[in-house]
């Protein structure tokens, strides 16, 4: 059992504090607004009245944070958590931010000697919620190990990356990568509507076919196709469009700073942009499936 001090409580970070509980770890858990703690109301973990009190005498600290930006202030800027952190505690950041505000935030923790590691994760709000998250770590081998208890706790996989701010990079190009096939399913699957053919039924011939990827399998865009996905609730919860457009941007910055050819991504990071500049920033992202309706 590990006392932990949570900051975020978003739709991801709801369901990372249940399982933990579940787990048998003491929560000390806060967020900026009140409406996100009264989410954990029936929860008996403590809610702390300010992110110092969380954090103070805790084994661990967990961050679920929106932005780099969001990350940057929280520890370094106005609140300057890191004056409140013990060195003999581990912070774990699992927010999805550029891999240069990782480095950062680690350069300053270590400056006051508290390991700190990045450890964005995949799998979505229903990962969260069943526990079967993958983290993607940055950081030291051994301070992954130390909190992989921790990480287990909420998810399936943990998997080192490399160095400092390596778990952001990896994350933004599984994400780039997902939307790219998000974006590519829904086209086909239109087509092939637009051409008379049942939508459950392309995508069966599709999963069984080359074009077999993770979008028709497990999220697919197409409403009526999947009942327990966003495309058959209006696209309402999982992983918003502007989230999406997010880390298409983070994808973009990162490919500038190498030159390296992204012209998928691009793309997708083009679409995406016009879609949430659209009205559907709070939509699921495979509502993309929208642009190509006649």
């Amino acid at each position: 059992m590990a006392v932990i001090g949570f900051l975020g409580l978003g739709n991801m970070g709801v369901p990372m504090v249940n399982n933990l509980y579940k787990n048998g770890h003491l929560v000390k858990v806060f967020d900026l607004l009140p409406a996100a703690i009264a989410k954990l109301e029936r929860l008996p973990v403590t809610k702390s009245a300010s992110a110092m009190d969380a954090v103070a005498n805790v084994d661990f600290v967990i961050s679920m944070l929106p932005s780099g930006a969001a990350v940057e202030d929280l520890y370094l800027g106005g609140s300057a958590l890191l004056s409140h952190i013990s060195p003999k505690t581990l912070v774990i950041d699992c927010s999805t931010i550029s891999a240069e505000s990782a480095k950062l935030v680690a350069a300053k923790a270590a400056e006051k000697k508290i390991a700190m590691i990045d450890a964005p994760v995949s799998g979505g709000i229903a990962g969260a919620e069943k526990g079967s998250l993958t983290f993607i770590v940055g950081g030291e081998q051994a301070d992954m190990e130390k909190a992989r208890p921790i990480l287990m706790s909420m998810g399936q996989f943990v998997m080192h990356a490399g160095d400092h701010g390596a778990g952001q990079v990896a994350k933004i190009c599984n994400n780039m990568l997902l939307a790219v096939h998000m974006i590519g399913s829904a086209e086909a699957l239109q087509l092939g509507v637009d051409h008379g053919l049942d939508p459950k039924v392309l995508s069966n011939i599709m999963l069984r076919s080359s074009g077999k990827n993770w979008s028709l399998e497990t999220y697919n865009p197409y409403p009526g196709v999947m009942p327990d996905v966003p495309a058959g609730k209006d696209y309402q919860g999982g992983f918003m469009s502007k989230l999406m457009d997010k880390d298409l941007n983070l994808a973009m910055d990162a490919a500038l700073a190498t030159e390296s050819t992204t012209p998928m991504g691009a793309l997708a990071r083009s679409l995406y942009g016009l879609h949430c500049k659209d009205g559907n920033a709070e939509l699921d992202f495979s509502s993309i499936q929208k642009r190509f309706k006649k």
